[in-house]
């Protein structure tokens, strides 16, 4: 999913650290840290250093760290979606999967699964559901919970790059625009 973005690189670079944490704070699900630990990593040459900042970021954690990271993300089709509680990038994104309109059956599906899952990792499941439908998504959980809470740790936060990856494009212009600024 293509977007313009608001903002060239050139502007990310010049906003002051209040600013630029606002902006940024929910990139990552819940975690401004993320936002600070990058702001203090400019200037971004393009809009793709910006979005390795925000990877590097993820990556440097250690393993407690990204479950915190995981557990701070919402529930598919969960709780907080039904009771209009999301960020509304969440919000947004799982409208984007059509996860707001399941059928009584999707939904008793998607949440017997997320329970399993949540059971066996003690983390909700994370996937980029800007990039998935619901198929996808059940067939992905019934996969992934096969995996040991270590693989699963990982690609969660492989998952969590994604999603960060396309809220920031959603923020900043395409590289081709930014270097022409």
């Amino acid at each position: 999913m293509a977007s313009a973005g608001i903002l060239s690189v050139t502007e990310v670079n010049a906003l002051p650290n209040e600013q630029f944490e606002w902006i940024f704070g929910n990139v990552i699900e819940h975690c401004p840290d993320a936002a600070k630990y990058v702001f203090n990593h400019k200037p971004f040459l393009t809009c793709e250093t910006l979005k390795s900042a925000f990877d590097n970021y993820l990556d440097k954690l250690d393993i407690h760290e990204k479950e915190v990271i995981l557990l701070k993300h919402p529930e598919l089709a969960g709780k907080l979606l039904d009771e209009g509680k999301l960020t509304g990038e969440s919000k947004n994104e799982q409208k984007s999967a059509g996860l707001d309109n399941l059928t009584k059956e999707e939904k008793f599906t998607l949440s017997q699964l997320n329970f399993m899952y949540k059971e066996k990792f003690q983390f909700p499941f994370v996937i980029c559901v800007r990039k998935t439908k619901m198929q996808t998504i059940i067939a992905a959980i019934e996969n992934r919970l096969k995996n040991s809470r270590d693989v699963e740790i990982n690609l969660g936060i492989e998952e969590v790059k994604k999603i960060s990856r396309i809220r920031i494009s959603d923020l900043i212009w395409p590289d081709t625009k930014s270097l022409s600024s």
